[in-house]
């Protein structure tokens, strides 16, 4: 049986979730884009994971840097998540961000930032599953951004 693309995403558009901007950089180029397929992997070892679609070049470049960063966006970034979902091709332009110790650009004064060297990559129809070996963690007490039918939302 064959499930309609329309009534597929609004299905999937029930489920809410956190919305994160996802970086790395390659030759000296950083890369990034609003990602909200996140997910924690496993504590032992500490791994995340990622989906994203592979034909991006955000996809590329991790895959050629082997490193990539996670922000997860606080309440108050709707606009970083729109900007870095944008198709302009300077995503780092009027954004504050902050470097972590690999050089991986992320997101100022977001909820948490992770930085991770890729350990798996694995097909997923017209995505990639990401996984991430964590190697480095920021965290705030900062409300998270939440994604639900379409919108952004915050935590009441």
């Amino acid at each position: 049986m064959s499930i309609d693309d329309a009534l597929f995403r609004r299905a999937l558009g029930s489920f809410p979730s956190g919305v994160t901007v996802v970086t790395t950089v390659h030759d000296n180029a950083a890369y990034g884009m609003t990602v909200s397929s996140f997910s924690s992997l496993s504590l032992k070892p500490q791994l995340l994971l990622i989906c994203i679609q592979s034909h991006l070049p955000t996809h590329a470049a991790i895959l050629k840097s082997g490193i990539f960063a996670v922000s997860i966006l606080a309440a108050d970034q709707a606009d970083i998540s729109q900007h870095f979902a944008s198709k302009i091709p300077d995503k780092f332009t009027g954004i504050n961000c902050s470097t972590t110790a690999s050089g991986i650009p992320v997101i100022a004064n977001a909820c948490a930032t992770f930085a991770c060297t890729l350990a798996h990559i694995l097909p997923g129809g017209d995505h990639s599953i990401i996984v991430g070996a964590i190697d480095e963690v920021h965290v705030s007490d900062r409300a998270p951004l939440v994604y639900h039918r379409g919108a952004y939302h915050q935590l009441a």
